[in-house]
């Protein structure tokens, strides 16, 4: 992306949506996208976004942006952009230029001859189709409603955005509109513009961004603690409350941290018990269970925005080089280990 500039060309176009808007300093988000459902017994419609292939989350929180670049609180979304072309939903979007294996560099054009848009046209079906797949066995949970032609074929111009919380089991989907800040700590989080505006939506994979997310659910769940103490997840909220595995939650507080996106934050006194949090049917972290069990004290963060006001490629990219140097040396030491 880097090569191509394809993260400088979606920050163009997103920054002139932004311009061109309300100019919000910040998202508002509904933090039932982060909670389990089902009382708890089903993972959140985001765990089921951290997905290897595809940009699918990054779709609907473009999306999200787009519309409160757009409309105000308390107004119903509807699609305004074309698919492909000048100032569509494909312009929002840092595509990966295809690897030609014969001259080890990326190219503009894929091997059989598309161009970088029809790529990004591509993948932003993908996304539809991945977030209207999200009701394929519960229907109230699609994030996007896609109609069909005649010949069941997708329309996917004509396609619907869903609230945070799904479709919804009625009749009549569950359109987005657009939230207020809640009052209440855990019904809504907000993401600073700069996170769409900086490239960071673009770069960061799907883990690092639920798992920045969930970072941010804490923070305001907790405020006070986050200021003094910093927040932590132990593994039963990491698996039941955010539905992240520990490899995935582990490596993305890893790059969060290299980021500049969070920071380690020293502990107060004696750890205690955290309370995983729960909701169900859109009534966000009202449903609180109780452990008594002792837990070991964890790794305490901080969430720190002013990282977000760097151009994410630049800060990547420098990250990357110190990355790839610490292996090399970690590498020549353990060669000089052996030979002596």
């Amino acid at each position: 992306m880097d090569k191509i500039r394809s993260v400088e060309g979606a920050n163009r176009a997103l920054k002139g949506l932004w311009a061109d808007g309300r100019k919000p300093d910040s998202i508002v988000l509904r933090s039932a996208l982060l909670a389990p459902r089902g009382g708890g017994d089903a993972p959140s419609l985001l765990s089921r976004l951290v997905l290897p292939k595809g940009i699918a989350l990054r779709f609907y929180l473009l999306a999200v942006f787009e519309a409160q670049c757009r409309l105000e609180a308390g107004k119903q979304w509807t699609n305004v952009l074309p698919l492909s072309g000048r100032g569509s939903w494909s312009d929002l979007f840092a595509a990966d230029g295809a690897y030609d294996a014969k001259s080890a560099t990326y190219m503009h054009y894929t091997a059989n001859g598309r161009t970088a848009e029809d790529l990004r046209l591509r993948q932003v079906q993908g996304a539809l189709r991945t977030l209207e797949g999200l009701g394929s066995k519960q229907y109230d949970q699609a994030l996007v409603d896609v109609p069909r032609g005649k010949r069941e074929q997708r329309l996917y111009q004509s396609f619907r955005l869903m609230k945070e919380s799904g479709r919804g089991g009625n009749q009549s989907p569950d359109t987005y509109v657009v939230p207020k800040d809640h009052w209440r700590a855990g019904a809504t989080i907000k993401i600073p513009a700069h996170f769409f505006l900086n490239g960071w939506a673009q770069v960061l994979n799907p883990s690092e961004v639920a798992t920045w997310l969930a970072f941010r659910v804490l923070s305001k769940w907790a405020p006070d603690k986050h200021l003094t103490s910093g927040v932590y997840v132990h593994g039963e909220m990491r698996t039941d409350t955010f539905g992240l595995r520990r490899d995935a939650w582990e490596d993305g507080c890893q790059r969060l941290r290299d980021f500049g996106l969070i920071r380690f934050a020293r502990a107060v006194g004696e750890a205690e018990v955290s309370q995983p949090l729960s909701a169900d049917n859109g009534d966000v972290w009202d449903f609180l269970v109780s452990s008594s069990r002792k837990r070991y004290e964890p790794y305490r963060y901080q969430v720190t925005d002013r990282g977000l006001e760097q151009d994410a490629v630049k800060v990547c990219r420098k990250e990357l080089i110190l990355r790839q140097k610490r292996l090399d040396q970690a590498a020549a030491k353990r060669r000089g280990a052996s030979t002596g």
